[in-house]
């Protein structure tokens, strides 16, 4: 013998808010199961689970009324929201973790490049002597005593040497620059 409720199936009927955490507590473990799969980290999973459950709420009326299942109106929903997140997400420029976005049109990287072209165009016009001292000291990372000792000159001449080939290399940068403003 069956008995005959007026309820509607799953326990729909009642206060929407106790309805929804009865739903919450018999299916929301088995929707994050599912949903994870899908999912690229805990948080997106948490969000689409919320976000069914939210959609749930709202339709509450339709789905009494319905007499159908919820457990698979619930996970339809759940696969709907996860194709959505999908397409979002491919729709999305993607960016690299870590670095800013940059102006829409610029590269970041040429101006690096355009910069070493100069210094290096600039320390082309560097007396040799003048250019060693200023690449074992910038580039290499010298120290002024063991750049003096590893070309056999005195302290004072290397310090000598690198105030100039400075001086000098201020100059041709500001001339350059002098050029390309005009």
């Amino acid at each position: 013998m069956t008995a005959t409720t007026d309820d509607p199936p799953d326990g729909l009927s009642g206060d929407p808010d106790a309805v929804i955490r009865q739903l919450y507590s018999r299916y929301a473990k088995a929707l994050h199961g599912y949903v994870a799969q899908f999912c690229p980290d805990r948080a997106s999973a948490d969000d689409i689970v919320q976000e069914t459950f939210i959609r749930a709420w709202r339709h509450l009326p339709q789905l009494s009324v319905d007499g159908r299942p919820v457990r698979p109106w619930l996970f339809r929903v759940a696969r709907n929201l996860l194709i959505d997140a999908d397409r979002a997400a491919r729709a999305r420029p993607m960016t690299v973790p870590g670095q800013p976005a940059g102006e829409p049109g610029t590269d970041s990287g040429l101006e690096e490049i355009l910069d070493r072209q100069l210094v290096s165009a600039a320390l082309q016009h560097l007396s040799p002597a003048h250019q060693i001292v200023l690449v074992e000291t910038f580039y290499r990372g010298g120290t002024m005593a063991t750049v003096a000792r590893e070309l056999g000159i005195p302290h004072g001449t290397a310090r000598s040497r690198l105030h100039y080939a400075l001086d000098a290399m201020r100059k041709q940068l500001e001339e350059r620059d002098a050029i390309t403003a005009s």
